[in-house]
């Protein structure tokens, strides 16, 4: 009996010295980042800016693998049933993280099945106008709007995304008359602006950045809660009055839930530096986004917000019940 109790004692010890050797060897292989989106998006090319800093700080390879499919659920899905051990990742957006669950059956619970690790970066929605259309402001805009017989069209990068439910919000909000004109991608709503074809339209500041450098379009507001670091002389729908909530598209590290915390931890720390870096911080400023990071708790804390704050706005909207 005493052998049995030191046999059991000593495989204790050994159990004991083995799980914090194995978790501070983490990352011992490739760590696998999956993009919901197709390659050249804003998620896309912030997921590949991240893999860069961390490969570096993890002293890992960390490689990005898109995952494309109904508007960025494929790979989501695919994220949230992967293995829980660190080494698959999603670079994930606030469409179908916070706004999805609202407007889809998802085969993954936004709140349930991931473990938030942090922030990434913002990414400002904006207004633009067609230059030659004789607004200044979201508020000229929206009066245009009423005293137009008939409303306005607008333009949009597609049915049910963040941009196009960011003009609903604004039609309902200030009972405008306006019909959604849908593109395939922010890239010809944006040029569709840009010919007149149609008057405005919101898309991501990442997407309007090099048309706005060249005056090719004229940007009205941004959808944010403050006014953007890049382009600070845009003032936001708030100030305007014409909108009373932030409306922001943003991107962030999840695990799948179950991920042990101390691999949480370590990410969520990587994360904190690489926002603070002031290349990286340039790197994400030259595509029109913002570097921030959060601890998992505060991120866990964004996503249930504005889980809640997207249904109300869809609920207003008429989109679901």
């Amino acid at each position: 009996m005493m052998k049995m109790t030191v046999v059991l004692a000593a495989i204790g010890v050994i159990a004991l010295n083995t799980a914090p050797r194995a978790q501070d060897a983490y990352p011992n292989r490739v760590v696998r980042l999956i993009v919901p989106f197709a390659p050249g998006g804003n998620t896309d090319v912030v997921a590949r800016i991240t893999a860069e800093y961390m490969a570096k700080a993890l002293k890992a390879s960390v490689v990005v693998e898109n995952r494309v499919g109904a508007g960025g659920l494929t790979g989501t899905d695919m994220a949230a049933k992967s293995p829980a051990d660190g080494y698959t990742l999603c670079v994930c957006g606030v469409g179908p993280i916070a706004v999805s669950p609202h407007t889809e059956k998802l085969p993954y619970d936004s709140l349930k099945d991931f473990a938030p690790i942090s922030l990434v970066n913002t990414n400002p929605v904006v207004l633009l106008v067609n230059p030659k259309l004789n607004v200044q402001t979201a508020k000229e805009l929206v009066e245009l709007s009423r005293n137009t017989p008939g409303g306005m069209n607008y333009g949009t990068g597609g049915v049910g995304g963040l941009t196009h439910f960011a003009a609903e919000v604004l039609r309902v909000r200030n009972q405008l008359l306006l019909t959604t004109v849908p593109y395939r991608g922010a890239a010809l709503a944006t040029a569709a602006i840009v010919s007149g074809e149609v008057p405005f339209g919101f898309v991501n500041m990442s997407d309007a950045i090099a048309q706005l450098s060249a005056g090719t379009v004229r940007a009205v507001a941004v959808t944010t809660g403050k006014r953007s670091p890049s382009a600070p002389q845009i003032p936001t729908l708030i100030e305007q009055g014409l909108v009373d909530f932030p409306i922001e598209s943003w991107n962030g590290l999840l695990a799948p839930a179950g991920t042990p915390k101390p691999i949480i931890d370590r990410l969520a720390a990587v994360m904190a530096e690489m926002s603070k870096d002031p290349a990286h911080q340039k790197r994400l400023a030259d595509i029109g986004s913002i570097a921030v990071a959060s601890t998992p708790n505060e991120f866990e804390a964004v996503i249930r917000e504005d889980t809640r704050q997207w249904g109300k706005a869809l609920r207003d909207i008429g989109v679901v019940k």
